[in-house]
């Protein structure tokens, strides 16, 4: 049995694999009798796991059932669950002990709410009037004002995140770019990504044994840090026993993008003066609804998921895709109207371990199977400064003589900095590395493990390759018959 990071971690697990197991042995329905006994075979009793009582975790896992075999309201893939959103500190400015009752009263001056009562020589802030602006703890001459963010608020570093009228989290779809941080930084799991597991489940079945279509898994090479305990191959083969025609490494997507964003750099920055990466979901989403103006800045390369469906479905008219790793982003990159005809179902690694265990399936006694041969360069897109490294790489062998000044930010919060100082012309770099997840793909908000191991096992992944170069990775592609660019306009 895996060691999951949290409860709330195994929780969204336990819920997904009970789903596929009566979607397997046709047991699955919706009806209240159905999802009553989902949630009391989860939580047996007598005492709740982590609650206050069994009634209300069994309500919470009745509602996460529900949100997997129904479609979410609204496009974004992130949803906030009311009933599990009630239990962290809702007063986020309170006035400590600290407090010496001094003549200025600034905290009382400056509330533009009078939420501040001043009673004793001391202050009281008046819950019910605060607008947690936070200009009482600014001018507070003693700190002695004390502020609790909640988790989600204080891990969204776009602001998408704030209380409604009950004071429960509520997510401003226009800003939000689904990274999933607030999804894995909530400490009540209130806060979901959509799963699609039973529909590429069904999707596998539905194929019949891949003889009416053949279902493929594109696998994010963030995979490396996942499933330490079995061999990448052994991995690969227990993914193809789930029912997939074949696995294909997404990082073959990723050479391919290294030499298309290399000569697209090359092409077009004399014009542009700097151009930032684009295989971020998260970050493409961010620069799109922040700065549209700049989306001339952004590559107008494809990432390597669509990258490499793509190729995929032109070797093969039959072809379904399933993408799997660690990004949220990647089920809302999915639906953009440019290119929602690369990729049928996207995965988390999180959800393909709740399959494998649905399924019995024990990686240690899997046969390995054939793993296809992304280099090096490829497979350390997983990690920040993987993609400047690729196409460094390729600007060397392919002998492009323009002046190449790279930097990466990893951490939507260190992003937003980079694109703020480029959109007052003071940038020092031509070309950035944007990734919304903490150290890349391998923080990504549904990875198993976030632990700082993760990054070495990539770099160990990427030196497995039998290809020196991306160049030799690829040259089996026909790419001049691929499509390999954006259109950012037919997404607005």
């Amino acid at each position: 049995m895996r060691k999951f990071e949290s409860n709330v971690q195994y929780i969204k697990y336990m819920v997904n694999k009970e789903l596929v197991k009566r979607l397997l042995s046709n047991t699955l329905s919706d009806s209240l009798e159905s999802l009553q006994d989902i949630s009391e075979k989860l939580i047996p009793g007598p005492k709740p796991m982590t609650r206050c009582c069994i009634y209300k975790e069994r309500h919470i896992i009745q509602e996460r059932a529900k949100l997997t075999m129904k479609p979410l309201e609204g496009d974004n893939v992130i949803k906030i669950l009311p009933e599990a959103c009630d239990e962290c500190p809702i007063d986020r400015f309170v006035v400590t002990e600290a407090c010496r009752g001094c003549l200025g009263h600034k905290c009382h001056e400056n509330c533009p709410k009078d939420a501040i009562i001043i009673m004793n020589h001391r202050a009281y802030i008046d819950q019910n009037k605060c607008i947690e602006c936070g200009r009482c703890k600014a001018v507070c001459p003693f700190n002695a004002i004390s502020e609790v963010q909640r988790p989600c608020i204080r891990s969204c570093a776009i602001n998408a995140i704030s209380m409604d009228e009950n004071r429960k989290a509520r997510i401003d779809d226009e800003k939000c770019v689904s990274c999933g941080a607030c999804v894995y930084n909530c400490p009540f799991g209130a806060i979901v990504d959509k799963s699609y597991v039973l529909d590429i489940m069904k999707l596998i079945k539905d194929s019949e044994n891949n003889t009416k279509y053949k279902v493929y898994a594109v696998v994010a090479p963030a995979i490396s840090s996942q499933f330490t305990d079995a061999k990448i191959n052994q991995v690969i083969g227990g993914i193809e026993k789930i029912g997939f025609y074949h696995a294909v490494e997404a990082a073959l997507g990723a050479d391919v993008v290294a030499y298309h964003e290399g000569h697209e750099f090359a092409e077009t920055i004399d014009e542009r003066k700097w151009m930032t990466t684009s295989c971020c979901p998260a970050f493409v989403s961010y620069m799109r609804k922040n700065y549209p103006d700049m989306m001339s800045h952004v590559s107008g390369t494809v990432s390597p998921m669509v990258a490499i469906a793509r190729i995929i479905k032109s070797t093969d008219p039959t072809a379904k895709v399933v993408f799997i790793g660690p990004c949220t982003a990647k089920k809302m990159e999915i639906k953009l109207e440019d290119i929602k005809d690369a990729v049928e179902y996207t995965m988390t690694f999180e959800e393909l371990q709740a399959i494998f265990d649905a399924m019995d399936i024990n990686l240690k006694e899997i046969p390995e199977s054939v793993l296809d041969n992304a280099s090096y360069y490829g497979r350390i897109f997983a990690r920040s400064g993987g993609v400047t490294d690729a196409v460094t790489q390729i600007i060397k062998l392919e002998g492009i003589d323009k002046p190449f000044k790279p930097t990466k930010y990893d951490g939507l919060a260190d992003c937003v900095k980079i694109i703020k100082v480029a959109s007052m012309g003071k940038l020092p770099f031509n070309f950035i590395e944007g990734m919304a997840c903490k150290g890349g793909c391998i923080g990504g908000a549904a990875s198993l493990s976030h632990g700082p191991k993760d990054l070495g096992e990539v770099d160990k992944y990427g030196k497995l390759s039998k290809e020196e170069n991306s160049l030799d990775a690829i040259r089996v592609f026909d790419l001049d018959s691929v499509n390999l660019e954006r259109d950012y306009g037919k997404n607005e």
